[in-house]
């Protein structure tokens, strides 16, 4: 049997299979779940990094994600927030475990899609944009802050995505951006920067935003994030320094110093990417931390309302 027998050997009903896949992802805990517009996402990604590219017959992509802080999270200090972590591995399980349940039920290939970053193109460069398959799949919508996802009703999420061969009905985009919300409106009319943008550690952010309240522009400066939050190359620089010193003490100083030893506990436990996370421009942002499903208090008082 070829691959174009194993793909077509189940008869199924496009419309009930996504339902059925889709409701997979939200019963194992996703809080959206879409399918994105395979020729669109072919169409935006840049060569090498297009779902073809990892999967060369794929016929479908669907993207899921889960919640992001808890309630109280948002009110902790930076430096205990950036120890969070985030809830992505989440989504990555929910994901796995989607692309065996649509092999086991349509025998058509899937793939779970490697979140990770490109070892071809640095430590900045992902694989695929799982960020562009949520935004194309209708789960979330780009924001001022450095285009980071919002949804009108679970605010900040962490994303997932499924490439398969089976050929189910795209969803579309979200029709209206949820961002800037009226509260940053209003902040941009009287200052000219949003909160996101005003409370930037790094002042990182900027944009404008129209006479109809609408997002004209958006600037990310990701080097200057980078500085804070993305800092992957912090260790082997620290090892190059501690090879480079002239004596012990050197060395000593340079492997455990405070700021050092905190890099190796990170590495260890497998935390904040190394040194840190920062959450400040969401903190601030009343979408993330306002929005009507955005975290497990505010969802499990809706569902004992509904």
């Amino acid at each position: 049997m070829g691959d174009d027998d194993v793909a077509n050997a189940t008869e199924f009903d496009a419309r009930e299979a996504k339902k059925a896949i889709l409701d997979y992802c939200l019963g194992k805990g996703a809080l959206a779940a879409g399918v994105a517009d395979l020729d669109a996402l072919e169409r935006i990604a840049p060569p090498g990094h297009r779902p073809s590219d990892i999967m060369p017959k794929v016929k479908s992509v669907i993207s899921l994600g889960v919640g992001g802080q808890t309630q109280g999270a948002w009110a902790v200090p930076a430096k205990a927030m950036g120890y969070f972590g985030s809830t992505e591995t989440r989504a990555y399980t929910i994901s796995y475990g989607a692309a065996f349940f649509i092999e086991s039920k349509y025998q058509t290939p899937a793939i779970y899609c490697p979140p990770d970053m490109d070892n071809e193109k640095g430590p900045r460069v992902p694989l695929q944009s799982l960020k562009l398959h949520a935004e194309v799949a209708g789960i979330g919508a780009r924001s001022l802050a450095g285009d980071i996802l919002l949804h009108p009703e679970f605010g900040y999420m962490y994303f997932a995505s499924i490439f398969t061969e089976l050929d189910l009905p795209p969803d579309r985009p979200m029709a209206q951006n949820p961002c800037p919300a009226p509260s940053c409106v209003s902040m941009y009319r009287q200052i000219g920067r949003t909160p996101c943008q005003k409370f930037c550690p790094v002042q990182c952010l900027s944009g404008k935003i129209d006479e109809a309240g609408k997002q004209a522009e958006m600037h990310y400066d990701m080097a200057a994030c980078a500085e804070i939050s993305q800092q992957y190359e912090a260790v082997p620089a620290l090892l190059a320094e501690a090879m480079a010193a002239e004596d012990a003490q050197g060395r000593e100083e340079a492997l455990f110093d405070p700021d050092n030893k905190m890099l190796w506990y990170k590495m260890s436990v497998g935390s904040g990417g190394l040194l840190a996370q920062c959450f400040e421009c969401m903190r601030v942002c009343p979408i993330a931390t306002k929005a009507p499903l955005a975290d497990p208090i505010r969802r499990s008082k809706a569902k004992a309302e509904a």
